[in-house]
């Protein structure tokens, strides 16, 4: 259609996306042109402006990375992934759920370990940490044969692919729960760290006075057929900024109990205290198994 008035542009869109035999591509693309078309009437942007968000658009695809990745990032500090995540699980978010975050430094194929192993691979100073997990369905029956993958920053606040000094896959890897849905493992305990603010993200941060950091946290990503792929995270409340992730990705349920020991460890006589202790249920929903797309390489 001849376009007479800035009206009819929203209304020749939305009859070429009406057009769209995908059912659930229509939805998306008609509910995506009605509330783009209302935000820009809204603030009623500028040329000038346009030009600017179609420049950050371009440089968020351009500033992502083998090692980094700016989308994800950006996702995460607007609320869109941890929105998303709960919208998804825990029945259409009405309840809590172990779902979380993937964050952008998942990586594929981390070190196979037997349960008690280490997942330290190069020397990390810090406090020992012991892990121990147990994978459930929703009835709280246990699921055996799960592959569990866990990553986690180091001490000082660096994925290993953001570290040099650190071995690579240092403080990745992957276990399988026993009949009991047990897993366990240690490490060192990780402290919370301050996202990239190299790029579009973290001139976003500092235009809206907020500070860039994560709470000290674990991830698990959990895999069994049958079983809806559990993403999760743990988060440790002693963190300062507990109550202010950057991201958006702290739950209740997802508040874990970083136990601190002052005492010698029976089971391991190289552990000099004070050391730390997790114990954590991973509740896995019932679904496709559908394995993410890795953020980095």
């Amino acid at each position: 259609m001849t376009i007479a008035r800035e009206q009819d542009v929203t209304a020749a869109v939305l009859a070429v996306m009406e057009q769209t035999t995908n059912p659930r591509l229509r939805e998306i693309m008609v509910a995506l042109i009605t509330h783009l078309h209302g935000f820009i009437r809204d603030v009623r942007l500028t040329e000038a402006e346009f030009r600017e968000a179609i420049a950050i658009l371009a440089e968020l695809g351009q500033r992502t990375t083998d090692r980094h990745n700016e989308v994800v990032l950006m996702a995460g500090s607007l609320g869109v992934s941890s929105l998303v995540c709960l919208l998804n699980n825990g029945d259409n978010g009405n309840t809590e759920t172990s779902q979380s975050l993937l964050g952008p430094f998942w990586r594929l194929n981390s070190p196979r370990l037997e349960n008690g192993g280490s997942i330290v691979r190069s020397e990390t100073p810090g406090p020992p940490l012991f892990v121990r997990g147990r994978v459930v369905d929703p009835n709280g029956a246990p699921i055996a044969g799960a592959e569990v993958d866990v990553w986690h920053s180091s001490p000082v606040g660096f994925y290993e692919n953001q570290d040099p000094g650190q071995a690579d896959m240092n403080l990745r890897g992957k276990l399988t729960t026993d009949a009991q849905g047990r897993f366990w493992f240690r490490s060192v305990l990780m402290s919370g760290y301050p996202i990239p603010t190299d790029g579009v993200v973290g001139r976003l941060l500092q235009a809206q006075h907020r500070h860039p950091y994560r709470p000290a946290h674990l991830h698990a990503l959990i895999v069994k057929p049958a079983f809806k792929v559990l993403v999760s995270q743990v988060y440790d409340p002693a963190d300062p900024n507990i109550d202010s992730d950057a991201q958006f990705g702290v739950t209740r349920a997802l508040i874990g109990d970083f136990v601190r020991h002052d005492v010698p460890r029976p089971d391991a006589p190289d552990v000099v205290p004070p050391w730390y202790a997790l114990d954590h249920v991973y509740r896995m929903e019932a679904g496709e198994t559908v394995l993410p797309r890795a953020p980095i390489k």
